[in-house]
Parts: C-alpha cells; sequence; structure tokens
C-alpha cells in the first residue's frame, strides 16, 4: 500500500483511435443482424493503442493472453472479489463476447487488464487491475478511457463502475477518474 501513495511522474498520453486498417479499433468480427437498430461497435478487426509512453500499449485482449490476464487477476485480486475465474470463461469473452477485455502490454509483459462491457443499453467497467509495481503511472486510467472510447463507439451514453463500496484502493481511483459514487443505486447478486 505504501508504494500506492508515492507519487510518481504522470507519463504523457497519446491515443490512436484508428485500427490497423484506418477504421474501428475494435475489431471482432460480429455485426448487427439484419433488420437490427442495434449499432455495430465491433466491427474491423484493428486494434487499439494508447501510447503511455514508449514503453506500454493498451489494446484488446488475445487469446494467448489469457493466461497472463489471469495470473494478473490472481496477484492483484480485490479482497472484494467472491468468485473464481476460470480460464474457460476468460477465452468465451475475448472469442465471443462483445465486450472488449483490454489489456496494457509493457515489455510483452501484461501489467494491466480492465472489461468494458455493454449490454445493448449501459456500459459497465469491472475487473480494473494493474500489477502492484506498475501503479501510479497513468496505466489505470489510460486502460479506462480507452473503455470508455470502446463503449463511446457502441454508442454507450452511460457507464457504471463496479467497485466495492470500502475498498480503500479503488474507490480513490474511479473517484479521481470521474465515477462518483452513487448513493441511491446499489446491486444485488445472486450466484448462478
Amino acid at each position: 500500500m505504501a508504494a500506492m501513495n508515492q507519487a510518481r511522474p504522470a507519463p504523457s498520453v497519446a491515443m490512436s483511435l484508428t485500427g490497423e486498417n484506418g477504421g474501428s479499433q475494435w475489431g471482432h468480427g460480429r455485426a448487427a443482424a439484419p433488420g437490427s437498430k442495434r449499432r455495430p461497435c465491433l466491427t474491423n478487426l484493428g486494434r487499439y493503442d494508447a501510447r503511455l509512453n514508449s514503453e506500454v500499449t493498451i489494446r484488446r485482449c488475445r487469446q494467448p493472453d489469457v493466461q497472463a490476464v489471469l495470473e494478473l487477476w490472481e496477484q492483484e485480486r480485490s479482497e472484494h472479489a467472491s468468485t473464481p475465474d476460470r480460464s474457460d470463461e476468460v477465452e468465451r469473452l475475448v472469442a465471443d463476447s462483445p465486450a472488449a477485455l483490454l489489456v496494457a502490454e509493457r515489455g510483452g509483459e501484461i501489467v494491466g487488464a480492465l472489461i468494458a462491457a455493454w449490454d445493448g443499453w449501459r456500459g459497465n467497467m469491472y475487473r480494473l487491475a494493474v500489477r502492484d509495481r506498475h501503479r501510479r503511472e497513468g496505466i489505470g486510467l489510460a486502460l479506462t478511457r480507452a473503455g470508455e472510447e470502446y463503449l463511446r463507439q457502441c454508442g454507450v451514453r452511460r457507464v457504471t463502475a463496479l467497485v466495492a463500496f470500502d475498498d480503500d484502493v479503488a474507490g480513490p481511483f474511479w473517484e479521481a477518474a470521474g465515477y462518483p459514487q452513487d448513493h441511491e443505486i446499489g446491486r444485488r447478486v445472486r450466484n448462478l
């Protein structure tokens, strides 16, 4: 925790918002059904880059990254997380889901991850994790802004961040990122 409070110089953040072929960076290969009014937000197989500096890239997760993301979540797991992470579920998220699992990569290592999910109406962000030794470098905020851009391209106008009420690390981060705690609405959960 002490390392979290040490000030480090803020890196400059420049984001490239087009894919490798000049189209959407959120490529997934799935389009809206014929006659659907749903906006296809994942249409061109490209990639998203948010270069924090010459070493860190924010991009969509790929199948070969799944084990590294699971290891990151295991090491940086919130004490409030209650369900186990399973590789088959993360692989399915990467392959089939309209959600974006974004990763921050430095020198070939996954140093951060975030899920930005869209249910066709609202956006949700959760499972934000940054390796402890890379915190306070702007990686969490860059992942958050990349998630927002992905959701904005989906047509989302409101985003919820899933954060435990008494999380002393995540709470202040999300507050500073512009996500104040909602004192009116909570969530109800049931495991299936």
